[in-house]
């Protein structure tokens, strides 16, 4: 297939359904070139190539941003890039039945290296910013939905935040306990 050498490489996390994906990234004297998305690519690594909306998001350094889901019938899939600085980027399994369920996965995401993950749906997903600034794009295989968003606290699951006292919004601060939330998923 023509263009073979651009495809990105599909990695494995701990977490079944949620990946590291790892763009080719092109520099040269003007800057960088990465291409975070390709139908086709997507598509023969068995990930959604339907994107309900897509958004930016910009923090500061120890900005904690989740963590995040949306019930069913509106839960989505979300696919997480850094376009500008780093972060540390979360998915915690909220799937009951599987062998992860409580557990999480984190990945470094930075505008240098291009990666990005696919955050499947039945996972919450937040993201601490490293950077002095950090600008990332999501994109959601639904529709924000205000009536099925739903988080829990980030300190209420083990993660090993690098951070016990992150800049967070009110909403963040007093998201339920994982303890207390019941998976519909």
């Amino acid at each position: 297939m023509r263009g073979a050498e651009n495809r990105m490489e599909k990695k494995e996390t701990g977490l079944p359904g949620c990946y590291e994906l790892v763009p080719k990234v092109f520099r040269d004297l003007r800057g960088q070139f990465v291409k975070t998305f390709h139908r086709d690519w997507f598509r023969e690594l068995g990930l959604p190539v339907t994107y309900g909306e897509e958004y930016t998001s910009t923090s500061h350094a120890r900005v904690l941003r989740g963590l995040h889901f949306q019930l069913p019938p509106k839960a989505h899939g979300k696919l997480i890039y850094c376009n500008f600085g780093e972060i540390l980027d979360v998915a915690v399994d909220l799937r009951k039945g599987t062998p992860t369920y409580g557990k999480y996965e984190m990945t470094r995401l930075t505008a240098e290296k291009g990666n990005m993950v696919y955050v499947p749906v039945g996972c919450a997903h937040g993201f601490y910013t490293l950077s002095e600034t950090a600008v990332i794009v999501c994109k959601q295989t639904e529709v924000f939905a205000p009536e099925e968003d739903c988080g829990i606290r980030w300190d209420s699951v083990e993660i090993d935040w690098p951070d016990d006292h992150p800049i967070l919004s009110e909403k963040d601060r007093n998201m339920m306990l994982f303890s207390d939330f019941e998976s519909p998923f």
